[in-house]
């Protein structure tokens, strides 16, 4: 089972599901969405998902035809996002609680993606914070 919340914490979810592959969808609607160079998603079938706490808080945008993406009205954290008519909805793995195994991933709408982000590029990496004189 995969759960998952909001940053407030009152909105949450389960699925009665594994995961299905990740995909880091760097479109310009999903970075815009998230505020971030991509957004990393992950599909569950319709059926597994549903909202175990906090439903009066949920809204969501049509950010294009047919794609809805679901949100915490207090703090704002995407939670899924749905394509009308399809049998499974893509969970925004920001928001998991569930550990999950990395699996099969890959980039999607790379010709869309920010003119500063390299998803190829090697950088150092900060267990916490960011090093001294950075900020």
């Amino acid at each position: 089972m995969l759960t998952g919340s909001c940053l407030c914490g009152l909105v949450a979810y389960a699925a009665d599901s594994k995961l299905g592959p990740i995909g880091h969808c760097h479109c310009q609607s999903c970075r815009k969405a998230h505020g971030a160079a991509f957004s990393s998603i992950g599909a569950v079938p319709r059926a597994c998902f549903r909202r175990t706490q906090g439903e009066d808080l949920v809204r969501s945008f049509e950010s294009s035809p047919g794609k809805l993406r679901w949100f915490c009205s207090n703090c704002g954290s995407q939670l899924m996002a749905e394509r009308v008519g399809r049998d499974t909805v893509m969970l925004r793995l920001g928001c998991l609680d569930t550990p999950i195994p990395g699996g099969r991933q890959w980039h999607i709408w790379r010709a869309d993606g920010a003119s500063w982000y390299d998803p190829n590029a090697e950088f150092d990496e900060m267990a916490e914070g960011a090093p001294v004189g950075a900020r």
